[in-house]
């Protein structure tokens, strides 16, 4: 049975993907009734000792915390408890309710339709968004979208679409609503007013070390998700080297939770695995990202890696839009819109709705100060294939030539990147370009180089294709897919 594993104690303690035996309720009164002014020193204290919180002790707890009541110290103290002995099903549950609830959640009730969103969890050269979104917005499903920016090594949609001249992020909640009502889709950035618990409780995990807690991730993503104003979600779960979710226990882990949360919230949730072990695409970076999905839009690459997640993905959207009765008649559909230009059709009304200039989309090669500034070229002995790419270590890269941040105040140079990327089982010879470096700024292009080389391996032989999709989860349990087929597990 689906989330049979929650039914007991706390899931994601300091060893992410654990089971943990079931934890006690709480002996300790709620915190909450204790005094007029909120008081976490029980709260803190009872997880400390693994036991169970009640929603209303977390809803006193973040609200506390986000009208300032309650320090950071204390609320340090909690997530570091939460993240030594995880947190039940529904203490999961809660802390997301807590965090949606402690701002705005949009109205999208007056749109009609059955508004389907999406998220990542985050990857190397992941440029699903810009071409997912007026994809499925095409196929006559709306697509109401907020995204980040990026941090490290994985970029954000938001300083993606940014890198098109006067595209505007920034929009009202109005504004937000009324575009997916004329438009079919938006992508706009996070505003202050939805979740703003999550955004103050994330900035302390990310200088706590609590950062990689399943729950804590999990409820982050979807107090967000939820707050979008969406009938139903399609979550990309990535997993491997270049992914928050390193292993297959992890990320299958993090998608249950992420399921058994929209269940809590009565929203249809389907949660897709896919492959992050290399990059997604051939292009890492801002504008260069957006340059591909642009090509992607307009048909080429259609047999990539990348474009098979985009059908699949679209797939799971489209059925939950109503447009289609399974997957692959989702998948039909989407592989229609793009051969016949509703899809381009479809983001050129996105770009100018959001104030972008939409002249990109006809000649995206022709920004003069796009070109590139070096290249990478293939050692000696590289006669062969490229055996594998260390998607991590091209994140990092790219961070390197200015397309990233390490802290999120940080600017981003939108040129920079990386494109035409050689691809696990290309062929390749001494001295054949492995990638071309893209930069506005002055980086160490040295430096560039030998962190590219280093993340390449070659061999005598092409190396197995590893699927691009790898399994599927919602309320009916596991399904192994690859694009042609799905099968139970």
């Amino acid at each position: 049975m689906a989330f049979s594993f929650f039914r007991g104690g706390p899931v994601g303690g300091r060893r992410s993907g654990s089971r943990h035996a079931p934890a006690p309720r709480s002996t300790h009164p709620p915190f909450s009734s204790c005094m007029s002014s909120v008081n976490p020193v029980p709260l803190i204290a009872a997880k400390r000792d693994g036991e169970s919180l009640s929603k209303a002790d977390l809803k006193a707890l973040v609200d506390g915390y986000t009208e300032g009541t309650v320090p950071d110290y204390q609320m340090s103290a909690f997530l570091m408890a939460a993240y030594l002995n995880g947190l039940s099903a529904a203490e999961a549950a809660a802390l997301t309710d807590a965090m949606l609830h402690s701002g705005t959640h949009i109205d999208l009730s007056s749109v009609p339709g059955t508004k389907v969103g999406k998220h990542s969890t985050g990857g190397v050269g992941d440029k699903v968004s810009p071409i997912l979104v007026p994809l499925v917005a095409s196929c006559g499903v709306p697509v109401a979208k907020l995204s980040g920016r990026g941090l490290g090594h994985t970029g954000g949609t938001i300083d993606k679409l940014e890198s098109i001249p006067g595209f505007g992020t920034d929009l009202s909640v109005e504004r937000y609503r009324r575009q997916v009502e004329e438009v079919g889709g938006v992508i706009a950035g996070q505003t202050g007013a939805v979740a703003p618990a999550d955004k103050k409780i994330y900035a302390l995990r990310d200088v706590t070390a609590t950062v990689d807690s399943i729950p804590l991730i999990a409820a982050s993503i979807m107090s967000k998700k939820l707050a979008e104003g969406n009938d139903a979600l399609v979550l990309d779960v990535k997993c491997g080297r270049g992914a928050f979710m390193k292993t297959d226990a992890d990320a299958r882990t993090l998608a249950e939770t992420l399921v058994a949360i929209g269940a809590e919230h009565d929203t249809p949730v389907v949660a897709v695995m896919t492959n992050m072990d290399v990059p997604l695409g051939r292009a890492v970076g801002n504008w260069p990202e957006i340059r591909e999905a642009i090509a992607c839009l307009r048909g080429e690459h259609a047999d990539s890696a990348l474009m098979e997640i985009v059908r699949g993905l679209a797939g799971e959207m489209i059925v939950l839009g109503g447009a289609a009765e399974t997957p692959a008649e989702g998948r039909e559909k989407a592989r229609a819109a793009i051969e016949s230009g509703a899809a381009l059709d479809q983001f050129r009304s996105l770009v100018e709705a959001q104030g972008g200039d939409p002249t990109v989309l006809d000649d995206p090669d022709g920004r003069a100060d796009s070109a590139p500034v070096a290249e990478v070229t293939a050692p000696p002995d590289a006669g062969g294939y490229v055996a594998d790419l260390d998607a991590l270590s091209i994140g990092q890269a790219a961070v390197k030539l200015g397309a990233g941040r390490q802290t999120k105040e940080a600017s981003v140079d939108p040129i920079a990147g990386l494109t035409q990327l050689k691809k696990p089982g290309d062929p390749v010879d001494d001295g054949d370009v492995l990638a071309r470096l893209h930069a506005g700024g002055t980086p160490d292009l040295e430096a560039v180089r030998a962190a590219v080389r280093s993340a390449y391996t070659f061999s005598d032989t092409p190396p197995a294709a590893a699927p691009a999709l790898q399994a599927r989860y919602d309320a009916e349990g596991w399904t192994r897919l690859s694009e042609g087929a799905a099968e139970e597990v």
